[in-house]
């Protein structure tokens, strides 16, 4: 059975041995490349399948933000989870905003990462703790912007993304709306593809700045 599919992206080359040393031990996780930069990752997604890239953000020829927005242009089924030493607001939210389904700093676990790997590839999200309430401070200040497409949910549809929002699990909405898990999988599903939206975390912030939910409802 084919792994994760997975490529390194990081200016340091003993880092990108030690990560690969660290996924490769998970039986779910294939790491199929390694590269330096924004530039060389963007063109190792053109020609091969990747199902994960674990980017840096500072990185000579083209940083990890730029490469992050470039790769989900052209690979919107790629996740990227952005993994740094740098806990900056403005670069946790100019990474998420470029695409990126999560964000972990470099002092995470290494069953977390890799647990972090699995979860961004099967289309949920990862945050080191503090990260959500940091995009989220950031957010608020963003003036609420309405959008046609909030009309075109359905009621029951407004109800989950409400509580996608307010950072409920499948689980948790099956239990709140008392619904099989196959019809709120179902409801998920048609949300995000209705809002254009990859994944939880941009769900979070979409909510917001169309005036779904207020800051007292947010996860983290």
């Amino acid at each position: 059975m084919t792994g994760i599919r997975v490529m390194l992206v990081d200016d340091q080359e003993l880092l990108r041995a030690s990560l690969r040393t660290v996924l490769s031990a998970d039986e779910r996780i294939e790491v199929t490349h390694d590269v330096a930069n924004g530039s060389d990752a963007i063109e190792v997604v053109r020609r091969h399948r990747l199902d994960v890239v674990l980017m840096d953000i500072r990185m000579p020829r083209m940083d990890g933000v730029a490469a992050t927005a470039e790769i989900v242009r052209i690979a919107p089924a790629t996740r990227v989870l952005m993994l740094t030493t740098f806990d900056d607001d403005e670069l946790v939210v100019a990474a998420i905003r470029a695409g990126a389904s999560g964000y972990l700093t470099k002092d995470v676990r290494p069953a977390a990462l890799a647990q972090a790997v699995c979860d961004v590839a099967s289309g949920t999200s990862a945050l080191t703790p503090g990260v959500a309430a940091t995009i989220l401070d950031l957010v608020r200040q963003v003036p609420i912007r309405r959008t046609a497409a909030l009309d075109g949910l359905t009621p029951r549809e407004v109800e989950i993304f409400g509580l996608l929002a307010r950072g409920r699990s499948n689980s948790e909405i099956c239990a709140e709306l008392v619904l099989s898990e196959n019809t709120v999988k179902s409801h998920v599903r048609a949300v995000l593809q209705k809002l254009d939206l990859r994944d939880r975390v941009h769900a979070v912030i979409h909510a917001y700045e169309n005036g779904l939910v207020g800051r007292s409802d947010l996860p983290g």
